[in-house]
């Protein structure tokens, strides 16, 4: 099982820092780093956060959030053999062509290290304040997918949608590989089925291990019904109940099947925090990556 940084762009926002970050993950044994978005907060927020108790979102009104695309642009030379993610990318709230440059450019320069992974969003209220429709989010999200692939595939491409359309156009650079691995985050039925249709890989929010088993066991079913093969499909998930006793964790989440842990970079926040994470590198990311 690989072991991710997760949110690391949110405890090393200052440049030095970041790169300091970046390279003692790759040298402890993690496999990639991810940055998270939210481009702005709102002062008042009804909406419910999906992943707390009671729908608040843990984060304050300052609390660093930088977009995740520049950081790890920024981060990429640091660690030439991390691969670079989002956690999430709130996919329906960018225009689909910049972000298909933006995601090229940013594989291009990494050699070929850069994976989109995304969620339709929760907040109502940032959609409202960036001009963007909440309704029919998820739609919307699923053609942008599907416009930016077609300009991933070669030049001279078109797309025709209820979203997006342009004539043939060429957008270049493309990604090393020809695509980006697209990860759809969330734990509702529309997320599971999103995954069964357009995606590389799952990023469920759930930490417990019975719900989160049932959840991998509902993305597999989901997934043959149409028609693609579940072992197509790369499991992340969080590692944060798991810390508890994190050798325990690593291979409770190894059992279910998790091709992945994520590790919220807030364990190895303030002071002290680089020596805790060499320390749980020893004892969890090494063991496992021999394993």
């Amino acid at each position: 099982m690989k072991f991710g940084l997760a949110f690391a762009s949110s405890i090393s926002i200052d440049g030095p820092d970041a790169l300091a970050l970046c390279r003692l993950a790759e040298e402890l044994g993690f496999e990639s780093v991810w940055g998270g978005e939210h481009v702005i907060l709102p002062s008042a927020i009804e909406s419910k956060y999906p992943y707390t108790a009671d729908g608040k979102i843990p984060a304050e009104p300052d609390t660093p959030i930088p977009d995740p695309l520049i950081w790890l642009a920024f981060a990429a030379a640091a660690a030439p053999t991390l691969r670079l993610g989002t956690c999430i990318l709130i996919v329906p709230q960018r225009n689909p062509l910049v972000l298909a440059k933006e995601l090229a450019t940013l594989d291009r320069l990494s050699g070929g290290r850069v994976e989109l992974g995304l969620g339709v969003g929760w907040m109502r209220e940032e959609f409202d304040a960036l001009g963007v429709p909440w309704e029919r989010r998820g739609a919307r999200n699923d053609e942008y997918i599907a416009a930016m692939r077609a300009l991933w595939a070669g030049p001279h491409a078109s797309f025709s949608g209820e979203f997006v359309n342009f004539p043939p156009v060429t957008c270049s650079p493309r990604p090393v590989n020809g695509n980006i691995p697209v990860i759809v985050g969330g734990d509702t039925e529309a997320a599971i089925q999103r995954v069964a249709r357009i995606a590389d890989g799952y990023f469920p929010g759930e930490g417990d291990p019975v719900r989160l088993g049932g959840l991998i066991a509902r993305v597999r079913v989901a997934t043959e019904k149409a028609g693609r093969d579940p072992a197509g499909i790369a499991i992340n998930a969080m590692f944060g109940q798991q810390m508890a006793d994190p050798v325990r964790g690593a291979e409770q989440l190894a059992g279910l099947g998790v091709d992945r842990a994520m590790v919220p970079a807030f364990f190895f926040a303030g002071p002290g925090g680089r020596d805790r994470l060499a320390a749980f590198a020893e004892q969890v990311v090494k063991p496992a990556s021999r394993a």
